[in-house]
């Protein structure tokens, strides 16, 4: 009962841990295109790219063609 017990919260504070990690955000384009993501894009400051993913595949993006990257709460 105890191994139970203890293997369910230990389970139960990896999830919320996970689920903490994560930043859904939208980014928008200067074209108008709205995308929304899981997580926070990531900015590359040596190529000038912002890579997110949608649809389990990752998107780069040129930073000048980002209009604003938005946290959703």
């Amino acid at each position: 009962m105890f191994k139970t017990l203890s293997a369910f919260l230990a389970i139960l504070a990896s999830g919320s841990i996970l689920a903490a990690c994560s930043t859904p955000s939208t980014v928008s384009t200067r074209d108008g295109q709205v995308d929304y993501t899981a997580d926070a894009p990531v900015t590359d400051t040596d190529d000038g790219f912002v890579t997110y993913q949608k649809g389990g595949r990752d998107v780069k993006v040129n930073k000048s063609e980002i209009k604003r990257i938005e946290e959703v709460d």
